[in-house]
């Protein structure tokens, strides 16, 4: 059975998602998966309910958007630079360790050389998205754990843009040294601009009419949309825009405000994104490489929380942040599966080494989702001590 129309898609899925959701609260099971495993039985590789789910991945991206707005509208720019200071060191040398470790594993199974290399830089970041939902609004954005965690996740998406960048073929007769400086020009480019509107135009905006909600409503999302679509027409992203956008207007006193009107359009659309990941995956083309997958998602699993540890602890925190640090960053990444899609299409790397990291970060999701569940304060915990938001 195939549908073509999109209603009738977003109906089997939110009537299909709040089936499992049930059925996984009831099982004690978290309910982000619910939303995966409806993607694999309904998507075009499952029961073949859609014929194609590209379209339902583009819908699903605008809760990443929305969800890189909402913490950047929590985050005062003084903060924000203080605590990229701190965890710059932190982040380049784990990215640098992860990125090593896992080339050389996926070597040692007669993968390409070059594919290795890609594999590794690929599963060397952490999920924004995993990450974010899993931690609660309020430990977040006022508490160190969250600050932290925060500012980590965001250097490796920097650092994400610019390998998505290299390996989608674009600039590729540019050099290196001139690369990574155009960049950073771009990315202070796009900083003024954002800022420079803000304060003469959107801010002003807000205070005259601060009292029409549905207005403030409207020019919020309008802002994070343009200030993400100017990102992408600079060469960026969508999500660095709509960081850049949140932080900008995060000074005016109804920043939080906005925020939280906002976060049940962040949440229909992160169903989406997590549906998405499970709909698009290809579960019998990926058996061939399944035991180099459960390697390696056991190595991330493993090496990334002790590597991060480490790390952590010698830069002076607690042994219990840096032990909840490290889990809670323990896994793949959404980046991660951009990647593996990107180089494949511009057939950089074989169709296997695609479905190995795709397999690898949706072991990764999964088992992460656990571990973090039933050990820390989550707002989708299954118990009710552990359910906070």
């Amino acid at each position: 059975m195939a549908l073509h129309n999109i209603i009738l898609e977003l109906a089997l899925i939110y009537f299909g998602a709040s089936i499992l959701a049930t059925l996984f609260l009831y099982l004690k099971q978290p309910i982000i998966l619910s939303y995966i495993v409806l993607g694999m039985l309904i998507g075009p590789y499952g029961v073949i309910f859609l014929v194609q789910a590209e379209h339902v991945e583009q819908i699903s991206h605008f809760g990443i958007i929305l969800l890189l707005f909402l913490i950047g509208l929590n985050m005062h720019p003084d903060k924000l630079y203080s605590l990229f200071r701190k965890v710059f060191f932190i982040t380049l040398t784990s990215s640098f360790f992860f990125a090593a470790t896992i080339s050389l594993l996926v070597y040692s199974f007669s993968f390409p050389l070059f594919d290795c290399i890609l594999t590794g830089l690929a599963l060397m970041f952490s999920s924004t998205v995993i990450s974010l939902k899993l931690i609660p609004t309020s430990d977040l954005h006022h508490n160190r754990i969250g600050e932290i965690m925060l500012s980590v996740l965001l250097l490796q998406d920097i650092l994400a843009i610019i390998l998505l960048l290299f390996v989608g073929g674009e600039n590729t007769d540019i050099s290196i040294n001139i690369f990574i400086p155009l960049l950073l020009l771009k990315t202070l480019a796009l900083i003024l601009i954002a800022f420079f509107c803000a304060k003469y135009l959107i801010l002003h905006l807000f205070e005259k009419f601060c009292q029409i909600q549905e207005y403030i409503f409207v020019i919020s999302l309008g802002w994070c949309l343009f200030i993400a679509e100017v990102s992408v027409q600079l060469g960026l992203s969508y999500e660095i825009g709509a960081f850049i956008a949140g932080v900008s207007i995060a000074i005016s006193p109804i920043a939080l405000v906005i925020a939280e009107k906002l976060k049940p359009l962040r949440e229909f659309f992160l169903i989406l994104f997590f549906f998405a990941i499970g709909a698009q995956f290809n579960l019998g083309a990926s058996i061939p490489v399944l035991f180099p997958a459960i390697t390696i998602a056991i190595a991330v699993i493993i090496l990334k929380p002790l590597c991060f540890y480490f790390i952590f602890q010698r830069s002076g925190e607690k042994k219990e942040t840096a032990k909840e640090l490290s889990l809670r960053l323990g896994q793949g990444s959404e980046f991660s599966l951009l990647v593996a899609y990107t180089a494949y299409l511009q057939q950089n790397i074989l169709q296997e080494t695609s479905y190995l990291i795709q397999l690898t970060v949706l072991i990764t999701f999964i088992v992460s989702t656990y571990v973090v569940v039933y050990n820390y304060a989550t707002p989708i915990s299954s118990s009710s001590e552990n359910r906070r938001d």
